[in-house]
Order: C-alpha cells, then sequence, then structure tokens
C-alpha cells in the first residue's frame, strides 16, 4: 500500500529548545513510521552534487581561501528538483542527497588547507597522494565521529544551536511543507542572495567595512592599533540570530580581547624592538592591526582551542569510556549491540564492532600509504605518523563538533596549523627535516585537516537527520561512498588547477595553504614556534572553565578574524530583541520562528549565490586571467573607496532593521 504524502510538514515544537524532564524529542518521521531514504533516485543524485560541488568549492577555495558550505545549496536542488518531478515522500531522500552531496566540500577544506604548499614548496605531488590523503582523512573523520553521535545529536538536545544544520533543516521542512514557511523562507533567500551578490558579486559596497574609514578611526588605528572590523554580509548576520545571544557574545568577546586588549599591548611593547622576532618577517612597529593578530594574538586563540579540545575529552571521559565499553562488548559477542531490536530505528548506528573494524583497517591502509606513497619515510617515521593522526585526529574531533555545533564554522586550519607544528617538531626529533619533513608533515596535516574536517560536518548532517527522523546508520554508510566519489574529484581538480594556473604568487593564492608553508619551512630548518603564545591560550582556556565560560566559544573567538565575530554578535542581538518584542509567550515564540526562518533564508541566499558567482568567475578566467565582474562593470575602485564602506555601515544597519521588522510581523 502507498504512503501518504506528506503535506504541511513541521518541525516539532521542542525541536531547537532543552527538553523538559521526561520530555521527549519525536522526529518529523517517527520511529515507526517508514518512507523511502536510500533510494537509486538519491544515491544517483548525492553522489553527483558530490562531484559537482567539489569541483566548485576546490576553484573558489584555492582562489579566495572560503570553502563555501555544500549543504545549504544540495539541500535547496534537492527540494527543487523534488517538487519539480512531483516525487512523494521526498523528505528523507532529500536528506541523504544532502548528507552525501555536502562530502564535497568538506573534503575540499581538508586538501587545499595543505597540499597546495607542497607545490608552493616547490615539492612535487601526484594523484593518488592527493585522493588517498583525502580518502583515509574523510574515512577516520566518519568514524571518529559515529560514538559520538548519540552524545553530541541526541543527549545534548537544545544545548547548542546548530546554526548550519537548523538552516538547512528549514530549508527542507520548507520545500516538503510549501505554504507560509516556503514563502518566507524563498522571500529571506532572495533578499539575502541578491543582498550578498551586490556585496561580492558585483562590488556595490564593500564587503567588510572599518572605523578606519574614519578620520579618528584611522587615528586610533595609527597609533594605537585599536580597529573594529564588521563583515556585513546578509548570511553571516543570519548565523548569528541562530546561535543566538549567549554564544554569540562569548564569541565576541573572545574577539574583543583579541583586537581591543592584546593587539594594542602587543604594539605598545613591541614598538619599542627594531627588529623582527619570532615568525615574524617585519618589526611590530611597522604592523598594521591584522599582521600583529596573524603573527602573535591568533596563536593564543590557536592554544586555547587546542586546550578546549582536551578539557572536552576529559569532561567527556564517560561519554568516550561507554563507546569503548561498548565497541568491546559487541567484539566479544555481548548482547548490547546497536542493531537490535531494542534501539530504535533514529537511533540505530553502524555496529560498534564495525566501526572498529573500519578504523584499525583504515589506519593500516594510513600506515601502508605513509610508508608506500610519502618519499623517504621509513617504516618508523610511518609509524610515528600514524601516531599523530591516531592522537590529534581524535583529540580535535570533540572541538570540530563543538565547534560546528556552536557557531557553525570549524577552526580547522588552526587545528592542522597546531598539527604540522607538533608533526615537524617531532619529525626533526626523530631525524627527518628538508624536503621531505615537509612533505610528510603537510601529507600527515591533510589527513587530519580532512579527518577533522569530516567530522565538524557530519555532525550537522547527523543533526538534521535527527530533526526530521532519518536512521542515522544510512547517513554512515552512505557517506564513505560520497567521501569516495569527492576524494577523486578534488585530486583531479587540484592537479588541474595546478597545472592551468599555478598556486601561490601570480596563480590561485591558496592562503591557507601559503600560511600553512610559510610556518612549516622555518620549522624544518630549526626555528622556533610561539610556544609561549600558545601556552597562554592553555591557561586562558583553563581559567575560563573554572569560571564557568565555555572555553571553546571564546577561544574560537580568539582565533577567527573580528569582521565575521561582529556580524554574528549583531545577529544574536536581533534574536533577543525579537525574543523580547512582546510578553506573550506565544507570540515570542512565533516571532522568533519567523526570525529564524529569516536568518535560514539570509544563510541559504548567500550560499547559493557564493556557489553562483564562483561559477560565473570561473567561466570568466577562462577567457582572461584577470577577469573579475566587478572589473567588467567597473565597480574596482569604487568598492575600495571610502564612500563604499560608509555605504557599507549603512546598508548593514538597514538590514539589520529589515530583519528585526520582519520577525516582529506577527500580531496578537
Amino acid at each position: 500500500m502507498a504512503q501518504p504524502q506528506i503535506n504541511k510538514v513541521r518541525l516539532p515544537e521542542n525541536a531547537y529548545r532543552k527538553l523538559e524532564p521526561g520530555e521527549e524529542y519525536i522526529p518529523v518521521i517517527p520511529d515507526k513510521k517508514i518512507v523511502p531514504e536510500v533510494t537509486r533516485y538519491s544515491l544517483a543524485w548525492g553522489l553527483f552534487y558530490s562531484v559537482l560541488f567539489s569541483m566548485a568549492a576546490a576553484y573558489l577555495g584555492l582562489k579566495i581561501g572560503q570553502v563555501f558550505e555544500a549543504a545549504i545549496p544540495i539541500a535547496i536542488l534537492a527540494v527543487g528538483l523534488s517538487t519539480l518531478l512531483k516525487r512523494k515522500n521526498a523528505l528523507q531522500e532529500n536528506v541523504i542527497i544532502q548528507s552525501i552531496g555536502s562530502s564535497s566540500g568538506v573534503i575540499v577544506a581538508g586538501a587545499i588547507f595543505t597540499i597546495p604548499g607542497l607545490y608552493i614548496l616547490g615539492l612535487d605531488v601526484s594523484f593518488y597522494q592527493i585522493f588517498l590523503a583525502s580518502l583515509f582523512g574523510g574515512f577516520l573523520g566518519i568514524l571518529f565521529l559515529i560514538p559520538f553521535r548519540k552524545y553530541f545529536v541526541k543527549d545534548m538536545h537544545g544545548e547548542f544551536p546548530f546554526p548550519e544544520a537548523t538552516a538547512t533543516t528549514e530549508v527542507l521542512i520548507a520545500g516538503e511543507s510549501g505554504g507560509e514557511q516556503a514563502k518566507i523562507l524563498v522571500g529571506a533567500a532572495a533578499i539575502g542572495g541578491i543582498y550578498d551578490f551586490f556585496v561580492s558579486g558585483f562590488g556595490l559596497w564593500k564587503e567588510v567595512v572599518s572605523t578606519q574609514v574614519f578620520g579618528w578611526g584611522q587615528a586610533l588605528s595609527d597609533k594605537v592599533k585599536l580597529v573594529l572590523k564588521v563583515n556585513i554580509g546578509a548570511a553571516v548576520m543570519g548565523l548569528g540570530y541562530i546561535v543566538g545571544l549567549r554564544f554569540a557574545t562569548i564569541i565576541a568577546a573572545g574577539s574583543f580581547l583579541a583586537w581591543w586588549v592584546l593587539i594594542p599591548v602587543v604594539y605598545f611593547i613591541g614598538q619599542y624592538i627594531p627588529t623582527q622576532i619570532l615568525q615574524s618577517v617585519k618589526p611590530i612597529a611597522d604592523m598594521c592591526p591584522q599582521e600583529i593578530f596573524s603573527d602573535y594574538v591568533r596563536h593564543i586563540g590557536i592554544g586555547g582551542i587546542a586546550c578546549a579540545g582536551i578539557i572536552g575529552i576529559l569532561k567527556s571521559s564517560k561519554i568516550i569510556g561507554g563507546a569503548f565499553k561498548l565497541a568491546v562488548g559487541e567484539i566479544i559477542g555481548s548482547k548490547h549491540e546497536s542493531g537490535t531490536n531494542s534501539v530504535r530505528r533514529t537511533q540505530l548506528d553502524i555496529k560498534m564492532k564495525w566501526v572498529t573494524f573500519l578504523l584499525i583497517l583504515s589506519l593500516i591502509g594510513t600506515l601502508v600509504f605513509f610508508y608506500f606513497g610519502v618519499v623517504e619515510l621509513n617504516f618508523i617515521h610511518a609509524i610515528v605518523g600514524i601516531f599523530i593522526v591516531l592522537i590529534v585526529a581524535f583529540l580535535f574531533t570533540t572541538v570540530a563538533a563543538r565547534a560546528i555545533a556552536i557557531v557553525g564554522t570549524n577552526p580547522v586550519s588552526g587545528m592542522t596549523l597546531m598539527t604540522l607544528i607538533l608533526s615537524s617538531v617531532i619529525l626533526v626529533r626523530i631525524g627527518l627535516s628538508g624536503s621531505q619533513g615537509m612533505i610528510a608533515a603537510l601529507i600527515i596535516g591533510g589527513v587530519v585537516c580532512t579527518a577533522l574536517s569530516m567530522a565538524g560536518a557530519f555532525v550537522s548532517d547527523l543533526k538534521i537527520g535527527y530533526w526530521l527522523g532519518t536512521t542515522p546508520r544510512k547517513q554512515e554508510r552512505y557517506k564513505f561512498l560520497g567521501t569516495l566519489f569527492s576524494a577523486a574529484s578534488v585530486g583531479v581538480v587540484i592537479l588541474v588547477l595546478y597545472k592551468t594556473y599555478g598556486f601561490g604568487p601570480g596563480g590561485l593564492e591558496a592562503p591557507q595553504a601559503s600560511a600553512m608553508a610559510a610556518v612549516l619551512k622555518p620549522l624544518m630548518t630549526g626555528a622556533q614556534a610561539p610556544w609561549l603564545l600558545y601556552l597562554a591560550g592553555v591557561f586562558l582556556a583553563i581559567i575560563l572553565e573554572l569560571v564557568g565560560i565555555p572555553p571553546l566559544a571564546f577561544a574560537l573567538g580568539m582565533y577567527l578574524p573580528i569582521y565575521l565575530n561582529t556580524p554574528i554578535l549583531a545577529g544574536g542581538l536581533i534574536a533577543h530583541f525579537v525574543a523580547k518584542s512582546t510578553k506573550d509567550d506565544e507570540l515570542s515564540k512565533k516571532r522568533k520562528e519567523r526570525g529564524t526562518l529569516i536568518a535560514s533564508g539570509f544563510i541559504a541566499g548567500g550560499a547559493i549565490m557564493g556557489v553562483i558567482s564562483a561559477f560565473i568567475v570561473f567561466i570568466g578566467k577562462q577567457f582572461n586571467p584577470d577577469w573579475t565582474l566587478m572589473k567588467a562593470i567597473g565597480t574596482e575602485r569604487w568598492v575600495e573607496s571610502s564612500p563604499s564602506e560608509i555605504l557599507g555601515f549603512v546598508m548593514f544597519i538597514l538590514l539589520c532593521i529589515y530583519m528585526y521588522w520582519n520577525s516582529c510581523r506577527p500580531k496578537k
């Protein structure tokens, strides 16, 4: 008998809030209701998007250093196609399409943040090295996260905002249910997409504005290195609305400490030091605030992120111990398996004995790859490399998952930088340095980077599935297939782009990989890492934990640029004022829900226009390597002018006012 079509689908009222004692969350598709999930349709389209978006994300990431979030554009395309084809019960198929396809941006981030560094250092790399580093890293990220799925996704229900997962879920729900929800989401996506395209595509006003545009602001920047920067994008502000005021304030506080306290202090002392110190290439007295942040202050944030990860591991020791106990119990034949009928469909994971077996197999495969696939690595070097991958990736998996759950941004480049530094120090100690050491460190870093990128993104996929009622075991199984196709695509794309454009100055900039190479080279030649700055971050994280402030959110604020954290705070403030706009609890809830839909639309519109912008730029550069859309329409100089920057401030204020007004439209 055919299943009835799902109409007017809505998320339960308790989807985003903490549950009351004894309260239970029932997903959109309950446990006992069976609808199509993995079908030939969902599998084919998921794999198609994994290849397509790998190519688009690799180009954009190597060009400007930003890998767009593929999950939302893929969800929009999946919803649009199922609506066009009038498929019934397509909600769970679309979840699987999104889950498989979103492997693309994840694998791309892991590869392009490290592998191009080999080319920049004048070293060669082959397709199979890129492919296997991405493949094994992706597999390890999936396998490390599965034991933590229940903790992050179910046990911590309502504790974390999951902004990217929320936006994607709202897209999927609105597409399935239609009606008023879909209209609000589509309208907001159109406004947010057009607004962001006017900024980043046409350059009608500046994307990152700062107080330096004003005379008093420039004086503060020059004399005491004090500056405020804001990314005025609709998507970033929408992200802040979903993050909420609590986490947005903590993240912003970390950023304000870095930019308004530490940068001026470093300059105040450093202006009297006539030569460059540590890894810097110029004296502090000659640096701008951004350079002081990149060379000194950001490393405190990296140390804080690392320590927050260790604190998270210690606090989650019971969860980790339970996962190990379950794995051992299954291996020796215990009856308490995750596949028994006592476990609900929406809580079924791949059995722990298979997770353990696949993890061991992946580690053995990585060991063989290190030994035979990396030049000059002997067996001892390969064993050391495996231990680095195992320990660092395992420790930082929870950091990546928490970061995505809190702010929707994975600090994977910072964690990879820490991995490169640790790898370099260890490899030099065991006699591997020079070009061979750099190859080994960057490939080890590539595996770790991909693993952490995958772990962070996959927790969002699983959260979407939890809200909507997808079987997690099916998401987990087919994520491996999406990873395989994405890894192969990334290997091809990186080689093609290198032969076409080259990497570094004069070619595709590859900003993260260039930074990794710049840090790695002196380490392999005996230079010192800023260990005291990392240690300061460690102590800061411990102090924050002692006073009850989440150290990861604060350290993220110190690590991420201030221009990304200020609009997140603006979005959090709007969410707070919307919730307080009325004393009627029911009306307040309706207004906040409408705001969540609008914020999700802003994020979706920004993401899809990012993809379109990438394709426009890619096509234009086939005819003229210097071509840009701004140059074509004549706004290249205007966008860098002071009036453009002032207009950016004005447009962002108007956008915030619109966000608040539209969210408060529901009346009593």
